[in-house]
């Protein structure tokens, strides 16, 4: 029996990958994480929730030498709860463990450790202030969200970032809720907002803020504003057109490049016979033919006939 990996094609790029990871979140984690690591920032790399691996990908080729990368997603396990039961069998029934796995290693030659259950694993299993990138995408419910947010920052270097995915879409008002509440009571601060995730930092954002400013600003692809809330300096994006960056792609583009068409030999055909001759009916002398006609006519149209051609006759000369 045909399975949904069976049905999957394996992607040759980033963009095959199925996911939600829009383009200006794809150069804002590229900014982000190179940016800790010019300026000598080495941690352990985070991400809760991994669906089918698109940005579990893109943030994969910035581990570092010596740094960890772990994900944690439900994948096909059983949820804790039956609201969280409901909420995976609705929008990820297709996610399982091998697709992932498959997705990854389709451009890394190795998978990031992988926690297969729900995100209340990640405390017991993560080092306390170990990691300087923390991407959450998980549970859409209040109470899940509120726990991940609290874990990351235990989990979080001072001044490492964290990721919220669906602040703000209409179907995830728990997210939205905890987000709001982490930095109104629990110390987040806010860096910059895309169209779909906060990123945030319990350190100082002042520096980072003002770097990822000076970027934007000399960008003609990236809509910019920013606003005072509550004592928060939030900086908005939103894409302009802009393109992805830059990514490599996986090691089955070359296998599945259209191959050139060789062509293929084939015995000379034996030429075809001409064409048989066409045979007409020999002529008959047409002169003979008239002057039997006239000698079987009767004599009154024989003399008007031979009157007709001495006239024509005469007519010539």
């Amino acid at each position: 029996m045909a399975t949904i990996q069976d049905a999957i094609r394996p992607p040759r790029r980033l963009d095959d990958v199925p996911g939600w990871f829009p383009v200006l979140d794809q150069l804002l984690f590229d900014w982000f994480l190179n940016r800790q690591e010019t300026t000598g920032m080495r941690g352990d790399l985070l991400e809760v929730g991994v669906y089918m691996g698109k940005s579990a990908i893109f943030t994969g080729r910035h581990r570092q030498p010596g740094e960890r990368y772990t994900v944690c997603d439900l994948f096909e396990g059983d949820a804790p709860d039956d609201a969280n039961r409901a909420e995976s069998a609705k929008s990820y029934g297709a996610l399982t463990r091998r697709v992932f796995e498959d997705n990854y290693l389709s451009f890394h030659d190795e998978l990031p450790r992988v926690l297969q259950g729900p995100s209340s694993l990640v405390p017991g299993e993560v080092e306390p202030d170990s990691c300087r990138f923390v991407h959450i995408d998980a549970s859409h419910l209040y109470e899940h969200v509120h726990g991940d947010i609290g874990a990351a920052r235990d989990l979080l270097l001072p001044d490492g970032i964290v990721v919220l995915d669906d602040f703000r879409s209409e179907h995830t008002p728990g997210v939205s809720i905890a987000t709001w509440e982490a930095v109104l009571n629990r110390g987040l601060r806010p860096v910059c907002l895309s169209t779909q995730k906060l990123y945030g930092t319990w350190g100082d954002p002042e520096p980072v803020q003002e770097e990822l400013l000076a970027m934007v600003r000399e960008r003609s692809d990236c809509h910019l504003s920013v606003q005072e809330a509550a004592g928060h300096r939030i900086v908005r994006l939103k894409s302009k057109g802009m393109r992805a960056p830059e990514f490599p792609p996986s090691r089955h583009a070359a296998a599945d490049a259209e191959p050139e068409p060789v062509p293929v030999p084939q015995e000379a055909a034996a030429p075809s016979p001409a064409p048989a001759p066409v045979r007409h009916a020999p002529r008959r002398n047409a002169s003979r033919v008239r002057r039997i006609a006239v000698d079987l006519l009767p004599p009154v149209a024989t003399r008007a006939i031979r009157k007709a051609r001495a006239r024509a006759r005469a007519n010539r000369r």
